[in-house]
């Protein structure tokens, strides 16, 4: 039996638009618009046009923001993931890790090793701001290491 959430909602209700928005933590022109770029998020649209969302919908949702804004993803990178069935509305759990977009991006061959071990530790001990904040610090390291690699050397 699907358990209620903070909301007095069982997970297995459906969520309006506001809702899923205040969950991810993203505004609702950004649900839209993912609503344009990603088809596999189909809400119900019911009288008015108002959106309801359902449970499978939400936590693909929340792996399309998860990706975007805390792996670094494009819109493209993860409409590929979804094309080749890497990620889907019952959620592939390590969709970020079967990809080699963050590997190529990153340009140096121990990156996605790197990357996973360092969200790994990071999800277990860090809130999300300071986790994304090291990311950060870690992709602009990476980075540096690449152009010292590209200097003459005398």
């Amino acid at each position: 039996m699907a358990t209620a959430r903070g909301n007095g909602k069982s997970a297995a209700a459906f969520r309006t638009i506001s809702e899923v928005a205040d969950e991810l933590d993203v505004p609702q022109h950004v649900l839209r618009f993912w609503e344009s770029k990603f088809t596999q998020v189909k809400p119900l649209k019911r009288g008015g046009g108002r959106r309801y969302y359902r449970p499978e919908d939400v936590e693909l949702l929340r792996q399309i923001r998860e990706l975007l804004y805390d792996d670094g993803y494009t819109i493209k990178g993860v409409q590929k993931l979804l094309r080749e069935g890497q990620l889907t509305r019952a959620g592939a759990a390590s969709a970020a890790e079967q990809s080699s977009e963050p590997l190529a991006r990153s340009g140096h061959p121990k990156a996605k090793e790197a990357a996973k071990a360092g969200r790994e530790a990071a999800a277990s001990a860090l809130p999300r701001e300071k986790r994304k904040e090291l990311e950060g610090i870690m992709r602009d390291l990476l980075n540096l290491r690449a152009e010292l690699k590209r200097l003459p050397r005398n």
